[in-house]
């Protein structure tokens, strides 16, 4: 294997962190990704990766502000408009962001193919 100073570079700090000798890190990373117990992603990935793990948090909130409701009603409360418009432009915002969030995985899926 041969590296340039920059690529030697980190490495050896991928290694350092892993308390590995440069060689024993790159073997294992090699043989690591070879037999497919890692796969390895872009930062791209990775960033949509959070989107996707914070539109689902959204999601969920989104859910039981639901639950808040239909309790609340089911109770004889009542549950004011703009009550349902914030719980339907939070529902938007967040399928926008799953939908964003698919199509970046799609597209980076594309890339590896």
């Amino acid at each position: 294997m041969s590296y340039n100073d920059d690529e030697l570079g980190i490495v050896r700090v991928a290694a350092d962190r892993d308390n590995q000798a440069v060689a024993a890190w790159v073997g294992t990373a090699a043989m690591n990704v070879a037999t497919e117990k890692v796969v390895p992603v872009s930062a791209d990935f990775r960033d949509v990766l959070a989107e996707l793990i914070l539109a689902r948090q959204q999601a969920a909130r989104i859910g039981n502000n639901v639950n808040q409701m239909a309790r609340t009603l089911n109770a004889g409360g009542t549950v004011t408009g703009a009550q349902l418009d914030a719980l339907s432009a939070a529902a938007e915002r967040a399928i926008r962001r799953l939908d964003e969030a698919t199509r970046q995985l799609m597209r980076e899926r594309q890339r590896r193919s």
